[in-house]
């Protein structure tokens, strides 16, 4: 029981560490795109494909894009298998796809077990 625990917290850790860098770099992104006199801004909404399936880990995935700058999470489908998130500048939907699963997903379900 210890080693899970032990697990599971250092993996909430990490998960408060790349948020923190994932706030950071999305506000300086805003930021920038905001200010910026000729930036043309791509704004999409993204269906995520959900792997998390539990509430709290769909709750906690959808509420961490919500509080990055750029992102705002719109939507859960009915089955729980799609995110609906809506983005400041896409350039590639893969690209918000894979980054969203690689900075909070892949985390979120470590923590899970």
């Amino acid at each position: 029981m210890m080693p899970s625990f032990f697990r599971r917290a250092w993996a909430c850790f990490k998960l408060c560490l790349i948020f923190i860098r994932e706030l950071v770099l999305s506000s300086w992104t805003v930021a920038c795109a905001a200010l910026a006199p000729t930036h043309k801004n791509h704004p999409a909404i993204i269906a995520y494909p959900l792997r998390v399936r539990t509430d709290l880990a769909i709750a906690t995935l959808a509420n961490l894009i919500s509080l990055t700058p750029g992102t705002t999470s719109l939507q859960v489908s009915d089955d729980h298998s799609t995110l609906y998130v809506h983005c400041l500048d896409v350039e590639s939907e893969a690209a918000v796809v894979s980054s969203i699963r690689n900075a909070f997903e892949e985390i979120i379900m470590e923590i899970e077990g």
